[in-house]
C-alpha cells in the first residue's frame, strides 16, 4: 500500500493476518471499524493520509485519471476492491479534496525521479513530513506540498547523470504564502536524491538570511546535525553552538534520535549559522572534500554519493560575501565538477535579475550587475549546479534575456503554486469583479481610506490596533489556541527616509499617550469603533463580545501590552546592517511582539510580520513588483483574519508641478492583482498535455504574457520574441478583450463597424436568467459569423497583438464546416446606468470604466451576464429561463457589447452619444463544437525555427 499505488486490500489483509480467518470476515470488521470511527481514531487518520495521498498524485504509473477528482477516487475504490457502504463512509470522512494543485509549464525532461525512488530514499522528507503533521498541517496541505515539491525535484538533473546538466526553474508562490515552506521541501527531497551541497540565498538583510537560516536548521537539518559530535547533556560543549538562547530550542527543532549517518542515512554539514553568514570555507579546501568509498569513480556514482554528507549555507545576496564563495570555491578545482548543486534563490527577482542596459553593452560582451554576475559565476564553477527560483512577483524573472547563455531565465520550467487553504491574498481585500464602481464586500470587510470627512484616519487605525489586540485576548479566554495571538503588530509605511519615520514616530507616540484609552473619552471612541466595524463584520464562528462592555476588560492588557517599554512604536529602519539588528523585533526569540512598526525597505520585501494585523499604508512607488511585494497584509491570519484591516491611500497625489498626478494605491494593486491572477490563470489553461507533448514550454512563455501586458518587451530594441503569439482557441470560455484605441477617429471608426450588429438587436429588452444567477434586462439579437467576422476584421486597437490571436481562433472556425454558424448578441441594459441611442439605434445602456494599465482597461464585464452568456454558448452545467433555452443552438457563440464611456460623453443633436467617446467593448463565448479534440489551445510560429527553444534572438529580417 506504498506509492506504488492502491492494491486489492482484503487479499492483502488476509496475507498479512496471523489468523486464518476469511477475508470477508476482516472486510466486515474493517468496515464496520471505520463506520464507528469518531474523528481522532488512529485507523482513519491513516486510511485519510493514504487517500488523499492517492487523491494527490500526479501521473502515477498506477492511474490514468485526474487528481483530486472524483473519478481518481473512484478509481482507487476500484483498486481496494471496496464495497460501496465502505466507499460512503470513507467519502464522508476524507471528501475529495478538489482545489488545484500546482500548475507547472515545462519542457518535455527526461524522467528520473519515481515515486519508487523518492520512497526508498526519504530520510529527511520523512522526517519533515512528520514536522509539518506535529505542526497542525492537514493531510490535503502535506500532500499538495509533496506533489509541488516532487514536481520541482523530478525536472531537476539526475545526480548520478554522467554529463553534466543545469536546469533553470522558476517557482511561483503568493505573497507572504509559504514559499519558504516549499523549498525546505525541495531540499529535503533533493539531498535524500543525491544533492550534495545546497546553496540558498537568502534575501538582502542579514535579518532575512538569520530568519531562513533558522527555518532550515528548526525544520531539516535538525538538532544533531546542528551539534555535531558535542553531547547535549554537556554544557560546556554547547558553548558556542547555536540556538542556546533561543526559547525554542531545543523542542521545535526537529530531532531524529541520533546522529542520521547512524541509522543509516548521512549528516548534514552547516557551511553557515544562524548569525554567521558565508566568510570563508571552514577548515579550507577540506570542508567540501567528499567521502569517496571507492576513489576510483566520480562522487556523482551512486557507490559514493549515497553516502556522502551533504554541505548546506544559507548564503546573502550580497556582493563581497558571495566574491568570498567564488573565491574560495575556485581554489577547490576539478572536484567541483563532481559535485551535485542546489541553489535556491528566495525572492529571485531581487537583486539577482540582470538589470543593466543591454544597449549599454560592448560588442559581443554582457555587461553584468554585482549580484547577477557572482550568480553567474557560481553557475559557472558549478556545471551540475540546478537553479531553481522563487518569487511572488514573476515578471522580472519570465523577462529575463533567455539569449544570455549565463542569466537566469526558467528555460526548464515554471511552477505556480496554488493559493493556500486559510490564506488572505487578493481576493480578501478586493472584489476583482465589481457589479459597478461601488464597494464590494471584500473592501467593505478589510479595506479603509486614509481619510475620511473628518480628516486623516491614522488615530481610527490606532483604536483598531488596540480594539483588535483586546479582541484576540478575548477570543484567548473563551478557548482559542493562543498561538496565532503571541505577536500582535501594526504597520505603518508612508517613505523610505528615515527622517520621515522618526517624525511618524514621534506623531504616532503623541497620538497614543492623547488617545485616553483609560478614559471615558477613549473608551466611547472604541465603542464606536467597534460597533460599526469589528462587531458588524466578525466571524460568527469565532468567539465575539456581544458588546463593547463585555470586551472592556481586556482593553487595558492589550494596551499594556501595546506599550511595554514606554513607548508602543518601534522604527525599523537604517543605513547598515547594524541599524537591522533589534532584538525586540526577533519574532524567533522574542516571547511577544506587540507593537506599532514604522519603517520602509525592511518592511517591504521577505522579512515577515508577524502578527500584522492593521495596516496603514500610504506609500507610493509606479513599480509594480515593489508595489505588490509591499503587501504585507497578505499571510496566514487563523484565528483573527476577520479582525484584518488595511488603511490605504485612495486618490492621492504623486509628483508636483505639471507632471503631477492622482494616484489611487487600492487601485494600483487591485491592477497588479488582476495581473498577476490573470497570468496564474492562462498557465492553468495552458498547462494539460496535448498528445503527451506540452502545449507551451517556458520559452513561449513571454509573449504569452505580453499580450495582457503590452507595456513588457524585449530588453533591448535589437531584439525581439522568438516565439510569435498566432492563435489563441478558447472553446466555451468567456474572453474579454482589453486593448481599445484612445483616439477620438479610431474610436468613431470602430462604433461605425458596429452599427450593423446594432440594427439586427431587438427593439425592445428582453429578460435573461440563469439558475443561481441575478435576472437582467437586454436588447438581443442574432447575427451570422461572417456578418461578425468582418466587424472584427475592421476594429482598430491599440495594441493589435492582443486580439489578433483571438480572430485567427475565430477565422479558423469561419474556414471549417461545422464548427459555428451564427452569434447571440447581449446588449444588456441596467436602471442605474445612463442611457443613450449609438448612431441613431438604441437607446443603450452605457457603461463606466477605467483604463488601469497604460491603454488596457481593468475587467469590462459585469459580472452578472456570465451566465447567460456561457449558457447560450452551449454551457452544459447551466439552465436559463424560457427566453435563454430558447435560443440555445449546438454551434452558436454569445457575445455581449458594453458600450463603454470614460468620462461624461457629449451628445449629439438626435440624442445619441458622440462616437468619439464611446468605447465599443465587447467580450465573446465561443461554443464548444469549435473545440477541435486534442488540437492545442495556443499556436506559436518560431521567427528563427532554427532555434526553437531560445525565447529572444537578435532583431534580423527574421520574419522573410
Amino acid at each position: 500500500m506504498s506509492r506504488r499505488g492502491p492494491k486489492h486490500f482484503a487479499k492483502l489483509a488476509f496475507v498479512l493476518a496471523d489468523t486464518d480467518e476469511p477475508a470477508e470476515t476482516d472486510m466486515s470488521r474493517f468496515r464496520d471499524r471505520i463506520l464507528a470511527a469518531g474523528p481522532g481514531d488512529e485507523l482513519l487518520a491513516l486510511w485519510r493520509r493514504k487517500l488523499t495521498g492517492w487523491d494527490f498524485e500526479q501521473s502515477p504509473t498506477w492511474s490514468a485519471t485526474a487528481p483530486r477528482t472524483p473519478e481518481r477516487r473512484a478509481e482507487i475504490y476500484d483498486k481496494l476492491a471496496f464495497g460501496v457502504d465502505l466507499r460512503k463512509a470513507l467519502d464522508a470522512a476524507v471528501p475529495v479534496h478538489k482545489e488545484p494543485g500546482p500548475v507547472t509549464i515545462s519542457r518535455e525532461f527526461q524522467s528520473w525521479y519515481t515515486r519508487e525512488q523518492a520512497a526508498n530514499r526519504s530520510f529527511y522528507w520523512t522526517s519533515y513530513e512528520r514536522l509539518l503533521r506535529r505542526k497542525g498541517w492537514s493531510d490535503a496541505a502535506v500532500s499538495g506540498l509533496d506533489e509541488a515539491a516532487h514536481a520541482v525535484v523530478e525536472r531537476l538533473a539526475d545526480p548520478t547523470r554522467d554529463d553534466s546538466y543545469g536546469a533553470r526553474g522558476l517557482v511561483v508562490g503568493y505573497v507572504q504564502s509559504g514559499k519558504t515552506a516549499n523549498f525546505t521541501g525541495v531540499t529535503a527531497k533533493a539531498i535524500d536524491a543525491g544533492y550534495r551541497l545546497v546553496i540558498v540565498l537568502g534575501g538582502t538583510l542579514n535579518l532575512l538570511r538569520g530568519q531562513t537560516q533558522r527555518r532550515l536548521d528548526m525544520e531539516l537539518i535538525g538538532q544533531e546535525n546542528i551539534l555535531g559530535a558535542a553531547d547535549p547533556n554537556d554544557p560546556d560543549a554547547l558553548v558556542g553552538i547555536d540556538y542556546q538562547d533561543d526559547e525554542d530550542w531545543p523542542a521545535k527543532f526537529v530531532s531524529f534520535g541520533a546522529r542520521p549517518s547512524v541509522l543509516g542515512a548521512f549528516d548534514i554539514e552547516r557551511l553557515t549559522s544562524r548569525d554567521r553568514d558565508y566568510m570563508t570555507l571552514d577548515r579550507g579546501i577540506s570542508a567540501l572534500e567528499f567521502e569517496k568509498p571507492d576513489r576510483t569513480r566520480p562522487l556523482y556514482d551512486p557507490a559514493n554519493l549515497h553516502t556522502a554528507r551533504a554541505r548546506v549555507m544559507v548564503v546573502k545576496k550580497n556582493k563581497s560575501v558571495l566574491e568570498k564563495l567564488v573565491k574560495d570555491l575556485k581554489k577547490i578545482g576539478p572536484i567541483l565538477g563532481e559535485i551535485p548543486t542546489l541553489i535556491i534563490d528566495d525572492e529571485s527577482d531581487q537583486a539577482s535579475v540582470n538589470t543593466t542596459d543591454p544597449k549599454k553593452w560592448e560588442d559581443g560582451k554582457v555587461t553584468r550587475t554585482a549580484i547577477n554576475g557572482q550568480i553567474s559565476k557560481l553557475l559557472k564553477l558549478l556545471p551540475r549546479a540546478q537553479y531553481v527560483g522563487y518569487t511572488a512577483t514573476p515578471f522580472a524573472n519570465v523577462f529575463i534575456d533567455p539569449g544570455d547563455e549565463e542569466d537566469l531565465f526558467p528555460r526548464d520550467f515554471l511552477i505556480s503554486l496554488p493559493r493556500p487553504t486559510g490564506y488572505m491574498g487578493v481576493q480578501d481585500f478586493h472584489d476583482l469583479d465589481p457589479v459597478d464602481d461601488s464597494e464590494g464586500e471584500a473592501e467593505k470587510k478589510h479595506v479603509r481610506g486614509i481619510y475620511d470627512s473628518t480628516g486623516d484616519r491614522l488615530q481610527e487605525a490606532l483604536d483598531a490596533f488596540v480594539l483588535t489586540g483586546a479582541l484576540k485576548l478575548y477570543r484567548e479566554g473563551h478557548g482559542v489556541p493562543s498561538d496565532p495571538f503571541r505577536h500582535h503588530t501594526m504597520l505603518v509605511h508612508e517613505s523610505v527616509r528615515m527622517a520621515e519615520h522618526a517624525a511618524l514616530a514621534l506623531r504616532i507616540n503623541t497620538m497614543w499617550h492623547n488617545a485616553a484609552y483609560t478614559g471615558p473619552e477613549g473608551h466611547t471612541r472604541l465603542a464606536s469603533l467597534f460597533d460599526k466595524d469589528f462587531h458588524a463584520h466578525a466571524d460568527g464562528s469565532l468567539p465575539t463580545p456581544a458588546t463593547y462592555a463585555d470586551l472592556k476588560p481586556y482593553v487595558s492588557e492589550a494596551r499594556r501590552l501595546i506599550n511595554q517599554g514606554g513607548s508602543p512604536v518601534m522604527v525599523i529602519n537604517g543605513e547598515s546592517e547594524r541599524d537591522y539588528a533589534q532584538p525586540d523585533l526577533d519574532f524567533d526569540r522574542t516571547p511577544k511582539v506587540w507593537k506599532i512598526l514604522v519603517g520602509g525597505t525592511k518592511l517591504s520585501r521577505g522579512f515577515t510580520v508577524e502578527g500584522l494585523t492593521i495596516t496603514y499604508y500610504r506609500r507610493t512607488t509606479q513599480q509594480a513588483d515593489t508595489l505588490m511585494q509591499m503587501g504585507r497584509w497578505f499571510g496566514f491570519r487563523r484565528g483573527y483574519r476577520d479582525l484584518v484591516r488595511l488603511y490605504i491611500g485612495r486618490e492621492e497625489a504623486l509628483g508636483r508641478g505639471r507632471t503631477a498626478k492622482t494616484v489611487d494605491l487600492y487601485e494600483a494593486f487591485e491592477a497588479i492583482c488582476r495581473d498577476e491572477e490573470l497570468f496564474r490563470a492562462e498557465l492553468a489553461r495552458y498547462a494539460p498535455l496535448v498528445d503527451g507533448r506540452p502545449q507551451v514550454t517556458p520559452a513561449q512563455i513571454p509573449p504569452l504574457v505580453a499580450q495582457h501586458l503590452p507595456w513588457v518587451k524585449p530588453s533591448a530594441r535589437n531584439k525581439m520574441f522568438n516565439a510569435e503569439l498566432v492563435e489563441v482557441r478558447s472553446p466555451g470560455v468567456w474572453e474579454e478583450p482589453t486593448a481599445y484605441p484612445e483616439e477620438p477617429d479610431a474610436l468613431r471608426h470602430n462604433t461605425e463597424c458596429w452599427v450593423p450588429i446594432l440594427g439586427a438587436l431587438s427593439p425592445a429588452p428582453v429578460s435573461l436568467c440563469v439558475d443561481g444567477s441575478p435576472q437582467y434586462d437586454a436588447r438581443v439579437g442574432t447575427v451570422s459569423h461572417q456578418d461578425l467576422l468582418t466587424v472584427l476584421c475592421d476594429l482598430r486597437w491599440s495594441t493589435p497583438e492582443q486580439f489578433s490571436p483571438h480572430l485567427e481562433f475565430l477565422l479558423d472556425a469561419g474556414r471549417e464546416p461545422g464548427m459555428i454558424d451564427d452569434w447571440f448578441v447581449i446588449a444588456p441594459m441596467q436602471a442605474s446606468r445612463s442611457e443613450a441611442r449609438i448612431l441613431g439605434h438604441g437607446p443603450f445602456s452605457l457603461a463606466r470604466r477605467k483604463r488601469r494599465r497604460g491603454s488596457l482597461f481593468g475587467a469590462i464585464r459585469d459580472p452578472k451576464h456570465v451566465a447567460a452568456a456561457m449558457r447560450l454558448a452551449g454551457a452544459p452545467n447551466l439552465t436559463g429561463n424560457a427566453t435563454v433555452e430558447q435560443n440555445v443552438r449546438p454551434r452558436r457563440g454569445a457575445l455581449v457589447l458594453y458600450p463603454v464611456v470614460e468620462s461624461e460623453p457629449r451628445i449629439v443633436s438626435d440624442g445619441s452619444v458622440d462616437p468619439r467617446d464611446l468605447v465599443m467593448a465587447f467580450a465573446f463565448v465561443a461554443p464548444p463544437s469549435t473545440a477541435q479534440g486534442e488540437r492545442p489551445l495556443v499556436r506559436f510560429r518560431a521567427i528563427d525555427s532554427t532555434r526553437a527553444e531560445a525565447a529572444i534572438i537578435d532583431r534580423d529580417d527574421k520574419r522573410s
